[in-house]
């Protein structure tokens, strides 16, 4: 036992000393986070670099000739085109500047934001989350210091891919691209990414959860999207100023450089990054604003099922990717009675579109847009089928597998939500895709050719679930090259057919031997070909995992 005594006159301390610095050991979080995102900041900033570069080199074959410039600005002009790409002030201009910028920025900007939102909880909410932060804060490090690290590091790299972009536009060389405009083009990526990085770091103070603050800053993202497509079809483009997706396509880079609405961004960004430094005072490290909501005495029989228990954790990010795919669907049908001329005149799409065959353009069209819909599909899949290492290495794994669960059951229940999930979310977007495009198009029977041409590629998400957990299994450190998969499929299954890539590449993506319907015939032995592959890497990947060590904590 002890006591402590105060000498006389003195007065005894009721309270820490005030006026420490909240912001201590920001510099050195810094470079902690600099140092963990060394590949994936890099990656990112990489893919939409290329990306970017990519299409816009593209249009020196698909935009040869002034006329065809011409054709794709005029059939651009059609509401169902201007909610999908940007407003109609674009299409005053039909030069390769103005042509990237309309089709290119409000995309582009869903994925800047995306980067940003990952970062903040990143090295915010995931940090409380698995106890760190509690752990670093028991130092020299202020109240202030995670947040700051994280904002700073989500400026640093939108900020570089805003210079990149803007230089390497500038050095493709191509005709009305100019240094003015790419600068302006870049850094409105940056300023969509800024608000968003500002956005995430108000929904972590929310949310003890790092889904959870993700998933609601990523609805902020697309109810700024979806503002922005109502506003930009709707003419007067009023919503659109509600979005600062809209406020970034408004800087017209190319057409008249504006940079007054990239400072919307910039005092939109420092009010939301100021209102999570004050939040963040209001609660304690670990917990979040709102308070748990407390669950059910006793649990479900489903709950006490692997499968049960796969679906309780992952059934918010597969209502999220459901809903989603539902609207994207439906975005992509509504332009369906449009597509023959929207696309007439820009040779290069005719010539992918006749080799898909089909017996129309919109067949033909719905067939490419089908790719895109599943690869979105298989991002869901790479992310639900990588969870098991998510738990293994937060040390959760381990004491359920202490029970009498076994190592192939705990991951089997895994894959049937990844595989089913993902095969339910194929069966949304066709759903999507087909009433919106039998609308469009007043073709009934389009519905259940959509629908089944979408579930057609049930057996290549199955194949990328499989190579996502033979990784798992025998090599957990390499998880995430299974991303490598959906990446691959867009850039060749997709881009490949309009920049006319050899055949042999696309027969290395699973998704390359679908039958491309409804342009094409159903042919089964493909679909039970892959389904055999998909059985084959499963079984591959969970001996692995029965003969490995688990990551303890």
């Amino acid at each position: 036992m002890t006591s402590a005594t105060t000498a006389p006159g003195t007065r005894a301390s009721a309270a820490p000393v005030a006026g420490g610095n909240a912001l201590a050991g920001t510099r050195t979080l810094i470079r902690f986070a600099l140092r963990r995102d060394r590949v994936r900041l890099p990656v990112w900033i990489g893919a939409l670099l290329l990306g970017t570069l990519t299409t816009a080199n593209s249009f020196r074959t698909l935009y040869s000739d002034p006329q065809d410039r011409a054709n794709a600005v005029a059939g651009a002009d059609s509401p169902a085109n201007l909610a999908l790409s940007g407003p109609r002030h674009y299409l005053t201009d039909d030069g390769f500047g103005s042509i990237l910028s309309h089709q290119m920025i409000g995309f582009t900007a869903v994925l800047v934001g995306l980067m940003s939102v990952l970062v903040v909880t990143r090295h915010t909410r995931a940090e409380e989350e698995t106890g760190r932060a509690e752990l670093v804060r028991s130092t020299v490090v202020g109240r202030h210091a995670h947040l700051a690290a994280a904002l700073s590091v989500a400026v640093l790299a939108n900020l570089v891919l805003a210079l990149l972009l803007a230089l390497g536009l500038t050095g493709l060389g191509l005709e009305g691209v100019d240094a003015a405009g790419s600068l302006v083009y870049g850094f409105a990526h940056a300023a969509a990414g800024l608000v968003f990085a500002a956005v995430a770091a108000v929904t972590a103070q929310f949310t003890a959860h790092t889904r959870g603050a993700s998933g609601a800053a990523l609805a902020v993202i697309g109810v700024a999207y979806a503002l922005r497509a109502a506003g930009d079809s709707g003419g007067d483009g009023a919503l659109s100023w509600l979005s600062p997706i809209g406020w970034v396509q408004r800087s017209y880079p190319y057409v008249d450089n504006r940079w007054w609405p990239l400072l919307l961004c910039l005092v939109c960004a420092v009010a939301c990054a100021a209102a999570g430094f004050v939040l963040s005072t209001r609660r304690d490290v670990g917990a979040g604003l709102r308070p748990e909501k407390l669950g059910s005495p006793t649990a479900s029989a489903a709950l006490a099922t692997p499968v049960g228990f796969a679906l309780r954790l992952h059934r918010g990010m597969l209502t999220g990717f459901g809903a989603g795919l539902f609207l994207m669907g439906a975005m992509y049908g509504s332009v369906l009675g449009e597509a023959e001329d929207m696309l007439q005149g820009i040779d290069e799409i005719e010539e992918a579109l006749a080799r898909l065959g089909g017996a129309s353009v919109v067949e033909s069209f719905a067939s490419m847009v089908m790719v895109v819909l599943t690869v979105v599909a298989a991002v869901y899949v790479v992310m639900a089928a990588l969870r098991p290492r998510a738990e293994e290495t937060a040390g959760r794994a381990e004491p359920l597998l202490a029970t009498g669960l076994s190592r192939s059951r705990w991951v089997g229940g895994h894959l049937a939500v990844a595989m089913g999930g993902g095969t339910v979310v194929l069966l949304l977007a066709g759903l999507g895709f087909g009433v919106a495009g039998a609308a469009s198009t007043g073709d009934a029977g389009l519905l259940p050719d959509l629908v089944g041409a979408a579930l057609a590629y049930a057996p290549a998400l199955w194949v990328t679930a499989g190579v996502a957990v033979v990784l798992f299994g025998w090599f957990p450190r390499a998880g995430q090259a299974a991303w490598i998969v959906p990446v691959y499929a867009f850039v060749v299954g997709y881009l490949g057919q309009i920049l006319q890539f050899p055949g042999w590449m696309n027969n290395l993506s699973p998704f390359g031997h679908i039958p491309r319907l409804p342009a094409a015939d159903l042919d089964w032995t493909p679909l039970l070909l892959l389904t055999l592959v998909a059985a084959g890497l499963v079984w591959l990947g969970l001996a692995g995992f029965r003969r490995r060590d688990l990551d303890m904590k």
